[in-house]
């Protein structure tokens, strides 16, 4: 904590030091302007310390086993279990063993000030923070107010639930130990990352989901994450309720669910979805109320200010999982850099109203272009449309698929299974979206978002030529089967 910061004026007041608040005030300082960080807990934030990086440590080594397992040659060399000490050891390395020590030196050898404590808005272009040391801190902003406050769990109205003591995601990222049963409620991307790390790591695993598994992916794509969860162990309840979770005398936790039969396990992962956290940030104090699930939410355009504030000067901006956009780390960063270039250009009088699409100040890529990548084994990988989402935004759009099956991944390992989609703007003959599922697909990601962003005409793209033997030659093939 500064105790100088008291009472001061920054340009920018950045609430939230996760990786888009990082990134903000980066833009900023960099833009010449003079910015403070307020975090009331670790600086690097949410995928730091409990979500991306954890979670991924948790899974690697799991999938990297299988890998060898799945290969001749390597697998009569490897044993048939993870070593689950080694693994939360690893988790704990990729953590920095919940230290922020880094983190706070990159603040200030940066130029950014660092308040450690709760801020909340009392008015335009202030702030007051609670010192985590029992100090208050007034500052004040020039130039903007920015909220990078991320997201906080949804809490599903399930009997009993606050009366037990269940894991949300945080706690399963940081768990010290395996426990012998677990149940996830959820079947979103968390939900399925975590079934399987925990299951892999030794844990009897059941997952409970009220809709279907990854219900927002091309169900090709996602009956292949479920077959890999089945081959862990994983028991899947989909398109089943919960309606009650007990606590039992010997400690377990019995979770009563709506076709009537009931799961028992040592711990419960809730992960049911997430919401911006902008609660307690006194944005009722100026104007804004919750909605009708009585949370907050702030309408941003693309250069991440809020325009519905009091008077006529703009000054609230809001980006990442706050702005209740696209709720992924590197999406965050990304509008974290548009954002605090349009900052540092409003101030020096270089850029007025809204910017232009895909200019350095806009979030253009929100509308077109948004990766995603499920961590699972086979993995899952996404950028822009799907087909359905494409004819709902008015597009006359195709889609070709098939299974993955060209000589890279014969190559990858034995029996692989996959799929590839390519959606296509008919009017255009451009990409408007892809989806990959498989082994290691992720890889492929990059290219296709590439070809999505930069609208490559799909006969400049046909000359686009995958080396052989890679299993990036599902693009060879997914051209040729659309006619090219």
């Amino acid at each position: 904590m500064n105790p100088e910061a008291a009472g001061r004026e920054f340009d920018v007041v950045v609430i939230g030091a996760g990786a888009v608040g990082e990134n903000v005030a980066d833009r900023v300082v960099q833009g010449g302007l003079t910015a403070v960080l307020v975090e009331a807990e670790l600086v690097g934030g949410e995928c730091s310390y409990w979500a991306c990086m954890p979670s991924k440590a948790l899974l690697r080594p799991g999938t990297a086993l299988h890998g060898a397992q799945t290969t001749p040659g390597a697998k009569e060399a490897v044993t048939r279990t993870l070593d689950a000490a080694a693994v939360l050891e690893r988790r704990n390395y990729f953590t920095s063993n919940w230290q922020d020590d880094s983190q706070v030196s990159w603040v200030k050898d940066t130029g950014i000030e660092l308040v450690r404590g709760h801020a909340w808005l009392t008015g335009p272009k202030a702030v007051e923070v609670a010192g985590l040391d029992g100090s208050q801190h007034l500052l004040r902003a020039r130039h903007a107010v920015v909220l990078a406050t991320g997201s906080t769990p949804n809490t599903p109205p399930i009997e009993g639930l606050q009366d037990v003591q269940v894991w949300g995601t945080r706690e399963a990222t940081s768990a010290g130990e395996v426990p012998e049963r677990l149940t996830v409620l959820g079947g979103g991307v968390a939900g399925a990352e975590l079934a399987q790390a925990f299951a892999r790591l030794g844990s009897s695993v059941t997952l409970v989901a009220r809709s279907g598994l990854l219900g927002t992916f091309p169900e090709e794509a996602s009956a292949l994450v479920a077959a890999g969860l089945r081959a862990d162990g994983v028991e899947l309840r989909l398109h089943t309720a919960t309606d009650r979770i007990s606590a039992n005398d010997d400690g377990t936790l019995t979770v009563s669910l709506g076709d009537g039969t009931t799961v028992t396990s040592e711990k419960v992962l809730v992960s049911t979805g997430r919401h911006p956290a902008l609660e307690g940030l006194g944005l009722e104090s100026i104007g804004f109320e919750p909605d009708e699930s009585g949370h907050l939410s702030l309408s941003a355009d693309a250069s991440g200010l809020v325009r519905e504030t009091p008077g006529d000067e703009q000054w609230l901006y809001a980006v990442g999982d706050a702005a209740g956009k696209n709720l992924f780390t590197h999406q965050g960063k990304y509008e974290a850099r548009a954002t605090g270039d349009a900052i540092a250009a409003r101030a020096r009088g270089a850029l007025d109203g809204t910017p232009g699409d895909w200019t350095r100040y806009a979030q253009t890529a929100n509308q077109h272009a948004v990766p995603s990548v499920v961590f699972t084994d086979p993995e899952l990988a996404s950028v822009g449309r799907t087909l359905k989402a494409a004819r709902k935004d008015g597009y006359n759009a195709s889609s070709v698929e098939l299974p993955i099956e060209v000589a890279g991944s014969s190559l990858h390992s034995e029996n692989y299974e996959g799929w590839a989609q390519l959606v296509v703007d008919e009017d255009r003959k451009v990409l408007l979206g892809a989806t990959f599922a498989g082994p290691d697909v992720a890889e492929l990601l990059h290219a296709a978002t590439i070809a999505v962003v930069g609208e490559v005409p799909l006969d400049r793209l046909w000359h686009a030529v995958p080396s052989y033997p890679t299993i990036s030659e599902v693009w060879l093939r997914l051209l040729e089967k659309y006619g090219l």
